[in-house]
């Protein structure tokens, strides 16, 4: 891991830094993308990426001097050079993943850490709370993204869906109701049709989205909906889901490409509605589609910044297959599952990656950028590569403790399907081929498997699905030679505890 003694007063909140305090001549503000990134190139306060597993965020190391994955999860075996992964100590059982980044912030070794490269800087974070932000104070660190408390606020699918009206930006016909029986559900929903979906106001999609028909599906999830304040019922459609990544910027709210979403694939999560991976592909949605979603981002940027959030967000996308009518799914006000894919992309590579303008709001730096002409550039197909990510996870109801796993770094598929290890690589970057891929392990030796458990992200140029949205035979395959290098042992007895795994039971990406 590279370290730095040099100790270095980050900004306060508030406080805006001329461009020569940071290595600029003329104290001037950055000017453009050639400033921007020689300022972050030069950049003198420590950043730390605080969460499970560095995946949403590879490669920006690459891009920021000083920036520093401190990490529950060892994916790389220690060879990560950027990577932090404190030794284990007891803490209560982990419930989310505000847990784990509280469990990092309060461990002493990433004290000490922080101390050693000057104290102070700057923490990013998948998901965080309000002890989160103490915590933070205590080490003198600032969070580098807007208050939890307007972020869990946006982040409630109802309350995302009144932004969404308020900024013009359409959901799928739905209603926002309070539902203690299944007749109570059927009288809120009465113009919507027999078939409906009800969504929970926080959670990963793949458990907190209910397909209904009748009353038997009902009984299903009632617990869930029935303890919910307010649930949002909507019309089924027949729909495609995509995701876009923005940030909301002083200048604008920079827009990045729609991504298809991967949903509810047997072969890689047992959850119907569940997300397990993305595909960037210029050719997957057609130019009106692209410019509903672009448009739509946008506006909801802005109603964002009228809110007071500045930063990176996501929106999950559903465009209607009879009518091609693209609705607002909902906004993850953060850094996402996809963002890897957004950062790591050919327009990132030409211009920044889009997380850097997020950092920028956060780094008391003034800078003068064209938010216009680099949405109108981001948004050529010409400027998009194909890559897609598979997320996969145990598809199966048996429970056991892995003694053998697949190591990260890249993968060659031979054409028999055999899986074989390359060498050790922190990201995608050197995959050229697409028999070849970038593998993300998260379950390793020792940890269980057991239904829905995460075991690792691959990464490959190309598609993963067929242009009927299935997934394809390299896809198959991929998943299939990753699955065969995984090994484990029965649980003792039939009367052991079937899972004493940290991470079971909430989304790590």
């Amino acid at each position: 891991m590279t370290q730095t003694t040099t100790r270095h007063t980050p900004a306060p909140v508030g406080h805006t830094l001329r461009a020569d305090q940071h290595g600029l001549s003329g104290g001037r503000p950055l000017r453009g993308i050639s400033d921007i990134r020689r300022f972050f190139h030069r950049n003198t306060t420590p950043i730390y990426f605080v969460s499970a597993t560095p995946f949403n965020l590879l490669g920006i190391d690459e891009w920021v001097r000083g920036f520093t994955f401190v990490n529950a999860i060892n994916c790389f075996d220690g060879q990560h050079p950027n990577v932090f992964v404190p030794p284990e100590r007891p803490h209560d059982e982990w419930e989310s993943i505000e847990d784990i980044t509280n469990y990092l912030l309060e461990h002493p070794d990433v004290a000490e850490l922080v101390r050693s490269r000057g104290g102070g800087g700057k923490a990013a974070f998948l998901m965080f709370d309000e002890r989160t932000e103490e915590l933070c104070r205590k080490l003198g660190l600032e969070p580098a993204f807007p208050a939890a408390k307007l972020r869990e606020s946006i982040d409630d699918k109802m309350e995302t869906t009144r932004i969404g009206n308020r900024a013009g930006v359409p959901s799928v016909p739905n209603v926002l109701a309070k539902v203690d029986s299944y007749a109570s559900l059927r009288e809120a929903s009465k113009e919507l049709g027999e078939h409906l979906v009800v969504q929970t106001a926080f959670g990963d999609s793949g458990h907190t989205t209910f397909f209904i028909s009748n009353e038997d599906d009902f009984k299903k999830h009632a617990d869930e909906i029935l303890e919910a304040p307010e649930v949002k019922i909507m019309k089924r459609i027949r729909c495609r889901g995509s995701a876009l990544e923005a940030c909301a910027t002083r200048h604008g709210t920079i827009v990045g490409p729609l991504m298809t979403e991967l949903i509810g694939f047997p072969e890689l999560t047992p959850y119907r509605g569940g997300w397990c991976g993305n595909e960037v592909f210029a050719g997957a949605f057609d130019a009106r589609v692209r410019d509903q979603a672009r448009r739509a981002a946008f506006a909801f940027g802005e109603e964002l910044r009228r809110m007071g959030y500045v930063g990176y967000f996501e929106i999950d996308f559903l465009t209607d297959l009879d009518t091609g009518d693209v609705y607002l799914g909902e906004c993850n006000p953060r850094i996402t599952g996809a963002s890897s894919m957004t950062n790591l992309a050919a327009f990132a590579h030409a211009d920044a990656p889009l997380f850097l303008f997020h950092l920028l709001e956060w780094m008391g730096v003034e800078y003068d950028l064209d938010v216009e002409e680099l949405n109108s550039r981001w948004a050529d197909p010409e400027n998009i590569d194909s890559w897609s990510q598979l997320v996969i996870k145990h598809p199966g109801t048996d429970v056991d403790r892995i003694t053998h796993a697949p190591p990260s770094g890249i993968w060659e598929l031979a054409p028999d399907g055999a899986g074989r290890y390359v060498r050790m690589q922190t990201h995608r970057r050197t995959v050229q081929f697409e028999n070849r891929a970038f593998y993300l392990r998260i379950a390793g030796p020792g940890d269980y498997r057991y239904e829905g458990a995460d075991l690792g992200i691959l990464v490959s140029p190309g598609r993963f699905m067929n242009d009927d949205f299935t997934l394809n035979e390299r896809a198959k395959a991929w998943i299939a030679a990753i699955h065969g290098h995984y090994r484990g042992v029965p649980l003792p007895s039939a009367d052991a505890p079937p899972l004493q795994q940290d991470f079971a039971g909430f989304k790590l990406l």
